[in-house]
Order: structure tokens, then sequence, then C-alpha cells
């Protein structure tokens, strides 16, 4: 079975660190991955998205026409993948920027709070690893020790006296989506039919 990921937003938001931690932690479980950058022509500021796909066995295909999940972060990035995540997936919405909703009532969409959040862990950049943290919460990809472990190896290997904060952000965004209801929930499907309909 194959699951498949789209983190999107603004350049700078660190998209792709977040696919790349969860990439790492899927390969630590085991799992075949694929990550797949994508950005427009600045770094900074321009659209930024990348796609991750976990699978049990090798993946096929890099081409992602109906993601599991998506994680937004931008208004753009909402109207982009909000509407083609698979019914019965998850769609992480960062509501700090997003006041719009998806509209769709056949997803879990959980709105989190991510600017606050991250400024509670204690660095407001960390918006990623937060988001990073309730798509973990809703959508059953990884282990959230997959996760720690991997910030660990990644954050510490090149910004040790930074991996606490990580790790506290990503707790921060776990704790908030267990608690968070569905909006307006997918009554239709849950999660576990996703990849059944493949």
């Amino acid at each position: 079975m194959e699951r498949s990921i789209i983190f999107a937003g603004f350049g700078g938001q660190g998209i792709l660190f977040a696919g790349h931690v969860l990439a790492q932690g899927a390969m630590d479980e085991g799992a075949e991955v694929l990550w797949i950058p994508s950005y427009g022509p600045e770094m900074r500021g321009g659209t930024a998205s990348c796609t991750v796909i976990i699978g049990d066995e090798p993946i096929g295909s890099p081409i992602v026409d109906h993601p599991d999940a998506a994680v937004v972060f931008n208004p753009p990035s909402l109207a982009k993948f909000g509407p083609i995540v698979m019914p019965g997936g998850v769609l992480v919405v960062n509501d700090s920027l997003i006041e719009a909703v998806s509209g769709r009532d056949d997803v879990d969409e959980v709105r989190v709070r991510c600017t606050q959040l991250a400024q509670e862990a204690g660095d407001d950049r960390l918006i990623n690893v937060v988001a990073l943290g309730a798509l973990v919460a809703r959508a059953p990809l990884v282990r959230p020790e997959s996760i720690r472990a991997a910030l660990r190896e990644i954050v510490g290997r090149k910004r040790p006296e930074a991996l606490e904060i990580d790790l506290r952000a990503f707790d921060l965004g776990l704790a908030s989506a267990s608690q968070a209801p569905s909006a307006p929930a997918a009554q239709a499907a849950t999660w576990s039919d996703v990849g059944a309909a493949r």
C-alpha cells in the first residue's frame, strides 16, 4: 500500500524540510520512500511544495494526482491542493495564516495555530514542524518516535542547539491535532479506507 502526502506553502516556510523529516522517519521504519521537491524561481517568498510517497513495496510512479493527505501553509496552497485530497484523507491547515475553509465534508480537515504553537515552542519559524506533528497525529503514516528520531538525526547533526525547540514544536503540533475536532469530518470515508480506494 502507498500513501502520498503533499506539503505546500511559501518558500521559506520550511516546506521541503518537513517533507524531508517525514521521509527520513518512514525510511527509518523500513518503508520505501520518494521525496520530490518542487519550488518556483524564488526560494524564499515564491511558492514551494514537496511530495512524499511512502510504500511497503517499491514505488512505481512519482506522479500524485490525489494525495492521501495535504499540509497547506498559505491560502493559494489550500486553493490548489485542498480540492484534490482523496475522500477520507487528511487536510492540515495553517490556521494562523489561512482564514478560508476547504468546503470539503469528506476529508478530515484539521486546523492548527501553527505560528502561535511555534512561538510557544520557542521559535516562530517552526510552523513546519508544528504542522508535521499535526499530520502524524491524524494520519498514521509513521510513529511519532520515528519523527523525533529523524529530527535528532537531521537537526541534531546540523544545529544541535536547536534540537530541543524542534522536538517541542513537534510535540505541541501532535498534541494540538490529537485534541482538535474534525471539521466537519469525513463521514463518507475514513483514513483506513483511503488506500483501499486506489
